[in-house]
């Protein structure tokens, strides 16, 4: 094994602190008699991501140069989807940059199924939760991953069309953070608003969570998960090399805490003194829009890249809070969704690719595009049919009661009183 394989496997081990990040995050965001659900919803959705994953969705992705299913139109092939076998046979078992891959991947897949929790918090149903896993990590995401990291039509833009080095994401901007970040707008919609939070001529209540020091604690776990991350997928699907990770880990790190600085900057004017849950929020969009294209900027880009997402994110949260009124717990739409896109978007700006072709940011619009004129209406749509077999909201009465009693029959803080009615409308 290679001295690049062996970093590749530690940094691979980095990863699912990024899980525990955003878990503890979700957790500190949300109401305190939800947190134990959160956090059993988060390990369960960690475990039916891998099976459906390792079962069928690596089999749909592929890697470059393996058997995939094409389409010839305009006389140019489209590989859409891969032609793996099922059940990972024989895939794992030499070391190579493949195995490799397919690891991160599956730990990438659980990454992306955690998301949507954050918009679906304190009225998602643990069984739905699963059952909406297993569609995203058994098919959403190794789909559009094939197209991205797996030969697919994104990724061959350069060679077909000449557009760049076709669609580029060197750590997950576009497969991993906005496929879940839209899936958790398709999950928010079809759920709709916490009871409660819209008062009767529609204007929001807030709803603050928590635990404040939970959610900032998260942050700091997904720091070191990103720095694997990015390293990891840079080196595996963007061809970088080892030596990179020495620049891949600095802009990683740079553009979170632009992104941070950006939200108490902007919280801090808006409101008197910065607020702890939106500048958590910062920091995590920082990370997002830094994975596209971590391994192609310089320092100073990658501060650009996060300040931008702090920004963006302060206002998005406030706007899809209201007017659109959609009801998001813990800012998944706007970190995830909205900084993934954000990312790949930089990509065209700011990436410096080495023997790239002109036509590069095009490349990214057209991926952007795909995600959400294809994939959003996609995940929404299968959610939506799963909604209509499994319903996915809670009772009303789970929601007064709080997930922990109502699913799980025990609170997270037992020697606390955690439960309020805050319901004054039904």
């Amino acid at each position: 094994m290679t001295p690049a394989s062996i970093l590749c496997i530690l940094l691979i081990f980095l990863v699912p602190l990024a899980s525990a990040g955003l878990t503890l995050i979700n957790i500190g965001l949300g109401r305190s008699r939800s947190a134990a659900h959160a956090a059993l919803a988060s390990l369960c959705v960690m475990a039916v991501a891998a099976i459906a994953y390792s079962q069928c969705g690596s089999a749909w992705q592929g890697v470059p140069g393996g058997a995939g299913h094409s389409l010839t139109m305009a006389g140019k092939e489209w590989n859409w989807i891969a032609a793996e076998p099922l059940f990972l046979s024989g895939r794992l078992s030499d070391g190579s940059p493949a195995s490799l891959a397919i690891l991160l991947q599956m730990l990438s897949a659980g990454l992306a199924a955690l998301i949507p929790l954050s918009s679906g918090a304190d009225r998602w149903r643990l069984s739905a939760i699963c059952a909406s896993a297993a569609l995203l990590a058994g098919f959403t995401y190794p789909l559009f991953a094939h197209w991205v990291w797996g030969g697919g039509w994104l990724a061959q833009l350069g060679a077909s069309y000449g557009l760049g080095r076709g669609f580029v994401d060197a750590g997950g901007a576009s497969c991993i953070q906005a496929v879940g970040g839209l899936t958790g707008l398709s999950v928010a919609l079809i759920l709709g608003p916490r009871r409660g939070k819209y008062m009767a001529h529609g204007i929001p209540a807030a709803i603050p969570g928590h635990d404040a020091v939970v959610v900032v604690f998260g942050c700091f776990l997904a720091l070191l998960g990103w720095l694997g991350l990015n390293s990891a997928g840079a080196i595996l699907f963007a061809g970088a090399e080892a030596g990179r990770t020495v620049l891949i880990a600095a802009n990683t790190t740079l553009s979170a805490a632009a992104g941070v600085l950006a939200t108490v900057a902007i919280t801090g004017i808006r409101f008197g003194r910065p607020d702890a849950s939106l500048c958590a929020n910062g920091w995590v969009a920082g990370l997002v829009a830094s994975s596209a294209a971590c391994a192609f900027v310089t320092p100073a880009a990658a501060v650009a890249i996060g300040l931008i997402a702090g920004v963006l994110v302060t206002f998005t949260v406030a706007y899809i809070e209201w007017p659109l009124a959609i009801d998001d717990p813990g800012g998944a739409i706007s970190v995830h969704a909205a900084g993934g896109l954000w990312g790949v978007l930089a990509v065209g700006i700011f990436a410096r690719i080495p023997n790239n072709a002109p036509g590069q940011w095009l490349a990214q619009l057209v991926g952007i595009a795909t995600l959400v004129g294809f994939v959003l209406p996609m995940t929404y749509s299968l959610n939506w049919l799963l909604n209509r077999f499994h319903h996915q909201r809670v009772a009303p009465e789970g929601e007064r009661q709080g997930m922990d009693l109502y699913e799980l029959g025990a609170g997270a803080y037992p020697e606390f009183v955690t439960h309020n009615e805050e319901f004054t409308q039904q």
